[in-house]
């Protein structure tokens, strides 16, 4: 058996690409860093200046030779494009942390219900105004819905988490209750857009199968919890090389039979992560091991990534700044009055209730991914992609400088609620 190669010159082409993509993500996402914003964001800036927004219009050419340089190579750097994405949920699965401090169970469910359920129930009357330029090309408007009330909900844990780290806050009250009803929110939203996706393919609600969708999400997570247990003694026993290889069978064939049972490869990835931490554990070997597979997936493949998703943008061309606001303010003003309302009944005091409102919009990671997958799917348009993109990048933004705002004026703010 022969198998299809590239050319010499078709490899090489590919591998300037890829250094590009790398080199303006890795100095743009510096650059950010330096004035204490996201990493993520200046990823995404560096995929936009090599893109559509700023190279290909200064020297087409060039751009053209670089990243069209020959018929298949977008779909070989989708690959990598695909590779990221599938270690960025893989890795979000694995630092997921699935507990409740009984002693801040009103709290949580307070932030749950005002950042999640809310903001979505509140997104309904504005579908429409929208679709007529977001919706996208399979024109299912059951998908797009989905895809528009979980972009106005949903909320990074990575950014969040190295915020807090950042700004030495992790293991408090407030970033624990930020960190815990994020990683209830995640679960559900990424359940919905695993729906919206199914939906989109097979072009119509099949009730049946919405069901087993569910059923096999929840029944995955016991698998887990059981498993975890009955392998305990066999996994402190493997080697390195052991973890890494097991590692990737497992998620490269959970994401193939995943789908099978109608789960996508994001959602597959994600579940994966968490498998591997419950059979493997958090012990201090474990983690130094995942530390390893972070530090070469965080880059290389993640900042490609985020820098391919930003090569795509076009905010230049089918781009309204308009629409764009309005879709800023209406998906920022709902997660900030559901979270502030519900908080009301809290008995927190006002500043608390604030940075709540405030945190809860940080979309980061979970937003462009979102985005991605919906418009891989065709179920919006290049417009809602680029505007998800960039609401996400907002959003994050103003969450990191706010909360340092605040620490600035209280130091002691984030260790009691």
């Amino acid at each position: 058996m022969r198998l299809a190669t590239l050319s010499e010159n078709e490899i090489i082409v590919t591998l300037i690409a890829l250094a590009l993509l790398l080199l303006s993500a890795f100095v743009f996402g510096t650059l950010i860093e330096k004035i204490k914003g996201p990493r993520v964001v200046g990823e995404i800036i560096g995929g936009m200046i090599v893109g559509g927004s700023c190279l290909f219009l200064l020297a087409p050419k060039f751009s053209e030779a670089i990243f069209f340089g020959y018929p298949e190579e977008g779909k070989v750097l989708n690959i990598f494009y695909q590779l990221g994405l599938i270690f960025l949920m893989f890795l979000s699965g694995y630092n997921t942390d699935i507990k409740i401090d009984k002693s801040n169970v009103k709290t949580i469910s307070l932030v749950f219900v005002g950042a999640t359920i809310l903001p979505m129930l509140g997104s309904i009357p504005f579908f429409n105004l929208f679709k007529e330029h977001f919706i996208g090309s399979i024109n299912n408007e059951v998908s797009y819905s989905l895809v528009f009330a979980i972009g106005v909900a949903i909320t990074s844990i990575p950014v969040i988490s190295k915020i807090f780290f950042d700004m030495g806050i992790m293991n408090t009250k407030f970033s624990n209750t930020v960190l815990t009803v994020s990683t209830f929110q995640d679960l559900c939203l990424w359940i919905l857009l695993n729906v919206a996706t199914r939906i989109a393919q097979s072009g119509s609600i099949k009730l049946v199968e919405m069901i087993v969708i569910v059923v096999v999400t929840i029944g995955i997570f016991v698998a887990i919890a059981f498993l975890s247990r009955v392998i305990k003694e066999v996994k402190n026993q493997w080697k390195a090389t052991t973890f890494y290889t097991l590692s990737f069978v497992i998620l490269l064939t959970a994401c193939g039979l995943l789908y099978m049972a109608g789960i996508n490869i994001m959602y597959s990835a994600f579940v994966v992560g968490y498998l591997i931490k419950a059979i493997f554990g958090t012990h201090e070997e474990a983690k130094t091991r995942m530390a390893f597979l972070e530090k070469i997936s965080f880059s290389f493949f993640i900042p490609i990534y985020f820098a391919l998703v930003g090569i795509q943008l076009n905010v230049v061309h089918d781009f309204s700044i308009v629409r764009f606001l309005l879709f800023f303010a209406i998906a920022f003003g709902l997660e900030f009055i559901g979270t502030w309302l519900l908080l009301l009944f809290s008995g927190l005091k006002m500043s608390t209730r604030l940075n709540f409102a405030i945190t809860m919009n940080a979309r980061g990671g979970p937003g462009i991914v979102l985005a991605t997958v919906a418009y891989s799917y065709d179920i919006i348009s290049l417009e809602f992609f680029t505007v998800l993109i960039l609401t996400t990048m907002l959003s994050s933004l103003i969450a990191g400088y706010f909360l340092r705002l605040q620490q600035r004026k209280n130091s002691n703010i984030f260790n009691e609620l």
